[in-house]
Order: structure tokens, then C-alpha cells, then sequence
């Protein structure tokens, strides 16, 4: 269930930075997690509740009745001893842990770990402390309320997880120092203004410049509520834009 994860230190196969400000940071191996919950109908016993480097949220050992052992997002309220099942059956209880198509979910309810397209995988809201809730159902597909307020269509035959995911303390957690971030793999940012005006817009200037024109990325490409979704293709997915 582990496996290593390499630094790339946010370069490509060339070396050339593609991600500003990664780099460094503790070393971590991955948690091969169960996103798709495609155990059907085999009951299985969370063995513990672990921290993982990857994520915001905790993960949970599950022992399943076959021998098999896999870990998924812990919810808000799963305790180990808990039994969790991931069903294809209307009557499956709804309760924290079970997973099951977004069609026998009643409207409300607290899930995690959405699919987009059935049998992908979760992808929605798996962050630490994060719900949707299904708010109409509509032929095939379900209205969903996501965490940034986005209402959208996504197929009743996705599957979902029941609940809220845990560890909702990690937004209280306090930085504290310079050197916390670095031990988590985030790098220094420069300001703009701090730079020569090779590297930025804003560079440059005898002694401190006030900028004069717009914040922007080092490409001058606007910083403050330029919207630069491109993905027009599922647009129709989308019934009520996030605030």
C-alpha cells in the first residue's frame, strides 16, 4: 500500500521549471488509496486511522472480510472497529464510510469522494473537512452543491462516499516559522516589485516603485479574478457557476 514517490522538484524531463516554488520538503512515500470503493458488497473493519504526507485529510486502514487490506479517505465520525461496505443495492445503510451510486443517495446527505464519470474514481471533494450534497435528481443525472458552491450535473451512476471528510482541525493549523513550509516542500515567493524587470511586469525602478499597473503573474498575465477556465467542453455539466 505504499510505494516511492520521487521529488521532481517542480521540473519537467527537461529541468526546466514548470511549477514556481516547490522543491525540498521531507521525504514521503505514497499512499496507494482507494478512490473507486469497487469492493462491492464484501464488509470491511477499519484497522486504524493514519496520517498521510499526501493529503489534507487522514486515511483509514480497512480489513476487509477476504484478506484484502486497502486504505480511503477517513470521514468525519469513522472509528476504528467501524464496518463500511460499498454497495450496488438501493437498501445499503447511510451511514459514514459506505459507498454507493449517487441514485440510491437521498437528496442532503453529507458525501465525499464523487465520481465524475462512473468507474473513474473519486475525484470531487476529498480535501480535508469537505461535503457536497445532492440537491435534485433529474433523469440520469443528479444537481450537486460542491464545496466552492458550484452546482453541477453529474451521472446517478457515480459512485460517492457518505459523510464528511475528517480532520477538519487542518484549517487551525498555524504555520508558526519560515521553516514549516519548507518542510513541507514549498519554496520562497518573491514579490513582483522585489524582482529587475527582466524577470517581472512589476521589476524594476529606482528604489521601492508602487507597481503602477495590475497585480500579474512573471508572464503578465492578470492575478485578480481573471477567469482562465478553459475547459469549455463540460461547460454544460455546469448549472450554477461557483461565487
Amino acid at each position: 500500500l505504499l510505494k516511492p514517490l520521487k521529488k521532481k522538484g517542480g521540473r519537467n524531463n527537461n529541468g526546466v521549471i514548470t511549477t514556481r516554488h516547490i522543491g525540498g520538503g521531507h521525504k514521503r512515500r505514497y499512499r496507494i488509496i482507494d478512490f473507486k470503493r469497487d469492493k462491492f458488497e464484501i464488509p470491511g473493519k477499519v484497522y486504524s486511522i493514519e496520517y498521510d504526507p499526501n493529503r489534507s485529510a487522514n486515511i483509514a486502514l480497512i480489513h476487509y472480510k477476504d484478506g484484502e487490506k486497502r486504505y480511503i479517505i477517513a470521514p468525519l465520525g469513522l472509528n476504528v472497529g467501524d464496518t463500511i461496505i460499498a454497495s450496488k443495492k438501493p437498501d445499503t445503510d447511510i451511514k459514514e464510510g459506505n459507498a454507493l451510486p449517487l441514485r440510491f443517495i437521498p437528496l442532503g446527505a453529507f458525501i465525499h469522494n464523487v465520481e465524475m464519470k462512473p468507474g473513474k474514481g473519486g475525484q470531487l471533494v476529498r480535501s480535508a473537512g469537505t461535503y457536497a450534497q445532492l440537491v435534485a435528481k433529474e433523469g440520469d443525472y443528479g444537481h450537486m452543491r460542491l464545496p466552492s458552491g458550484e452546482v453541477r450535473l453529474i451521472h446517478l451512476s457515480c459512485m460517492a462516499t457518505i459523510g464528511q471528510v475528517g480532520n477538519l482541525d487542518h484549517e487551525n493549523i498555524t504555520i508558526g516559522k519560515a521553516g514549516k513550509p519548507r518542510w513541507l516542500g514549498i519554496r520562497p515567493t518573491v514579490r513582483g516589485t522585489a524582482m529587475n524587470p527582466v524577470d517581472h511586469p512589476l521589476g524594476g525602478g529606482e528604489g521601492r516603485s508602487k507597481g503602477g499597473r495590475h497585480p500579474c503573474s512573471p508572464w503578465g498575465q492578470l492575478a485578480k479574478g481573471l477567469k482562465t477556465r478553459k475547459n469549455k467542453r463540460t461547460d454544460r455539466f455546469i448549472i450554477k457557476r461557483k461565487d
